[in-house]
């Protein structure tokens, strides 16, 4: 440590590298904990501010991760109340392609990304590490041809029976930006990446393991190494492949220390069936925080119970949704880090 409590960047000093640690698979005195959602979607503060405003005046930030990174490939997005991110012109034809921008320099519209992950790592003032994260190329191709949200995804899967060749052309163009991206996010501040494979459901095995987990490795591979050959330290990796609980085993060894899990796995058969060189993280039903406090601490030490002390991410198995109670939600962290204590001493 620096004699002015900043960091070899500029930062300041990280005070609490559990998360980290965890993350690594090295061991620690408690359970990290922590909760994916947009700020802009749970946070009641956030919403009242945003609500006359336009989204990405106000929102500027990595939350948005993938709108944004489709926006730097020359996307227009629009925000649509009560319905999230919409794309006007989606990609239709394999000659759409065309009009995507150099992934090489869509990485330069992002600069303001970049610019607010460093302020949010200053402000964090070392009081837990910054998470950076990206959607997955496959994730990221559905918006760009559903032209938003999707029950089935079928217009996305199409191209992959029809236009298998375009497909993995679409999915390269989007893993060349998501590198430069995701480094870039080092660079600026971010302590730890997690890539969202958001649809992975959609896709089931055989679709899986052709049309998203190659990009998912590649990911991995490329960050890795770049980050290498810029001289920057490694930073742990995170993988969390929504209702991917078909690809357990390939996704823990895809290069990432951590697999996320959502709700629907039990953790006891995913720690089987990845092994103990992998982090777990996970994975409490987000619709839980509807229940009584008593009733959610409850059901932490269940989850607590089930993963074990070690080698594991206390989080829950999906986002946050907007009408949670923000109690509630302290009341799972509070539960994590008394339970998890406890656990330690049995």
């Amino acid at each position: 440590m620096e004699a002015n409590g900043l960091g070899p960047q500029g930062f300041p000093e990280l005070k609490n590298d559990t998360f980290l640690r965890a993350a690594w698979g090295e061991d620690t005195d408690y359970t990290p904990v922590w909760c994916m959602r947009q700020a802009g979607r749970y946070l009641p503060e956030f919403r009242e501010t945003r609500a006359a405003q336009d989204f990405f005046s106000t929102c500027r930030s990595p939350e948005a991760c993938c709108e944004l990174t489709l926006q730097a490939l020359g996307m227009e997005v629009t925000m649509v109340p009560g319905k999230g991110p919409s794309f006007p012109e989606p990609l239709r034809e394999e000659r759409d392609l065309e009009r995507l921008r150099d992934p090489a320099a869509a990485v330069s519209e992002l600069t303001y990304v970049f610019q607010a992950i460093t302020l949010t790592r200053q402000r964090l003032a070392g009081r837990v590490p910054l998470i950076g994260f990206a959607g997955a190329p496959w994730t990221l191709m559905t918006y760009m041809i559903e032209g938003g949200g999707s029950s089935t995804m079928a217009q996305a899967k199409r191209w992959l029976y029809q236009r298998p060749k375009a497909s993995h052309q679409l999915l390269r163009i989007l893993t060349d930006a998501l590198v430069p991206y995701l480094v870039g996010q080092v660079v600026a501040g971010a302590q730890a990446l997690q890539l969202f494979e958001s649809h992975a459901g959609h896709l089931g095995p055989q679709l899986f393991s052709k049309f998203a987990l190659p990009y998912i490795r590649d990911v991995a591979k490329r960050v890795k190494a770049m980050l290498q050959e810029a001289g920057l330290a490694p930073v742990p990796m995170i993988v969390f492949a929504k209702d991917g609980h078909f690809a357990l085993e390939e996704l823990a060894q895809a290069g990432y220390e951590v697999v996320g899990l959502d709700w629907t796995v039990a953790p006891q058969k995913a720690r089987e069936r990845v092994g103990k060189n992998v982090t777990l993280q996970g994975n409490l039903d987000p619709c839980a925080l509807y229940a009584p406090e008593e009733e959610i601490g409850r059901l932490v030490k269940q989850m607590l119970d089930d993963f074990g002390p070690q080698r594991y991410i206390a989080n829950l198995g999906h986002g946050l949704y907007p009408d949670m109670d923000p109690e509630h939600v302290g009341a799972f962290v509070d539960a994590v880090h008394k339970y998890s204590r406890v656990l330690r001493q049995n």
